[in-house]
């Protein structure tokens, strides 16, 4: 049985550090961001809680395939990016946690 996955952007209250992540369980995943859930993470470190961007894939093996594209890319690409999805950056957490 595939299963799906998500690749997402997290970053903190001033916008400066980005962190990009890859995950079969999206609101599993990013609570465990926003909670501080692994001390001494680099998103613990650098209060990474607030998740600006997020995309779908039908297979995690795709999801991973695109984190990995993704990751080669500069900060302003990145940002491009997330600009088409969420160009105000704002928090999407009340957006994926009601699934």
């Amino acid at each position: 049985m595939e299963r799906g996955g998500s690749i997402y952007f997290m970053t903190n209250k001033n916008k400066t550090t980005l962190y990009l992540g890859v995950t079969s369980n999206l609101i599993k995943r990013v609570s465990e961001h926003r909670t501080h859930f692994y001390k001494g993470s680099f998103t613990d470190k650098y209060n990474l809680e607030f998740i600006v961007f997020y995309e779908f894939h039908s297979t995690i093996e795709e999801a991973i395939s695109r984190e990995k594209q993704v990751k080669k890319w500069n900060r302003t690409k990145k940002e491009e990016l997330i600009n088409k999805l969420n160009p105000t950056w704002i928090d999407l957490w009340d957006e994926i946690e009601k699934w």
